[in-house]
């Protein structure tokens, strides 16, 4: 059973499994719920008409919104006494989410390893989302720095690292059988850029940006039922070295995905995170921007006059400078550099 105070570093150890309480129907409400916080916009989520000409029944739930609400499934079990959330690999979104689906997750402690100042450590983690009918919809690495109960002792130095693959194999990418690319026009996004149009190195800065409100970040973590102290939690983190609560890290990339609608109309779906970090902290108030560059293309269906394509795109999340103005190929720590990810994305091919 799980202690009144939430598991600390030296609670967990190698294969530790958790069942996480508890189930979540997702729902209509919930979506729309998402679209006014995120402002997110890519119309496979918004219109049930191309969701349908795609193949779909149904608008299919956002698939960031599904990893939130499974993400928040693990947080008490996890994360809620962490310090931040640092990185996601091998997430895979494995089938289609809809409406009136019933989502239970669980979790597998896959490695440890103790900071050097003794008052935190590192656990990482594997989680599996199951649908009603026992269909696992998402599965998904991260590891998180957790503090340590001051009065046990440290615990030994070993640190057991697992071996992560560094992207999502192509392969491995799961394609509803259904899925008919046709589906997505130009008359529905608003834009004819469609796989053939971007290129290897393509460097998008889009336009747009959001400023962060109080009530905007906290009332998103509620709807993920994201319990972490480090969000919810303004007086215990009076007592932090940041002085205030920290935004979810999870809602910064929501963030940046829906701003990047401007000029990646056409995205159809995520399939993939292939690596993700969270670089800096973010505060209520930061206003957030958002650049792509493009790294691999893949062609999946070659079928005549309209196939799909793969994208691995890196999506870089900035505050407080416009994306033009921030060098994404130093190697050098930039402060407005607020998250680093790697995702693969599907897009139609469309000959003209």
């Amino acid at each position: 059973m799980r202690p009144s105070t939430g598991y600390f570093f030296d609670d967990y150890s190698m294969g530790q499994r958790f069942e996480h309480a508890t189930p979540r129907t997702i729902t209509a409400g919930d979506a729309a719920l998402y679209i006014g916080l995120t402002g997110a916009r890519h119309a496979p989520h918004c219109a049930l008409t191309v969701a349908q000409a795609l193949g779909h029944g149904s608008s299919p739930i956002d698939d960031l919104l599904v990893f939130h609400i499974a993400f928040g499934k693990t947080v008490p079990d996890i994360s809620y006494n962490a310090v931040a959330n640092l990185g996601y690999a091998e997430v895979q979104f494995l089938a289609p989410v809809y409406a009136g689906d019933t989502m239970s997750a669980s979790t597998e402690i896959i490695g440890l390893k103790q900071n050097s100042n003794g008052k935190t450590g590192v656990v990482y983690v594997r989680s599996t989302a199951r649908n009603q009918h026992d269909v696992v919809v998402l599965s998904w690495v991260r590891w998180v720095m957790i503090n340590k109960l001051e009065n046990l002792e440290n615990r030994a130095s070993t640190a057991i690292v697992p071996s992560l693959k560094s992207a999502v194999d192509v392969s491995q990418l799961a394609i509803p059988a259904f899925l008919k690319p046709t589906g997505l026009t130009t008359q529905h996004t608003g834009s004819d850029k469609f796989f053939n149009d971007y290129g290897v190195g393509d460097i998008i800065n889009h336009p747009a940006g959001m400023t962060i409100d109080e009530t905007d970040h906290t009332l998103a973590t509620k709807l993920y039922q994201n319990t972490a102290q480090v969000h919810f939690d303004a007086m215990h983190m009076e007592k932090s070295r940041f002085g205030r609560r920290l935004i979810y890290g999870g809602q910064i990339i929501s963030i940046a995905r829906a701003l990047s609608f401007d000029g990646m109309e056409n995205v159809i779906s995520i399939a993939a995170i292939n690596a993700g970090s969270h670089t800096n902290p973010c505060f209520a108030g930061d206003t957030i921007y958002a650049k792509t560059i493009v790294l691999e293309k893949h062609i999946l269906r070659d079928d005549l006059g309209a196939g799909l394509g793969a994208l691995t795109l890196r999506l870089i999340g900035i505050k407080n400078a416009l994306p033009a103005s921030v060098d994404h190929t130093s190697t050098e720590p930039n402060p407005n550099i607020v998250l680093d990810l790697n995702y693969t994305v599907l897009m139609p091919i469309i000959s003209t």
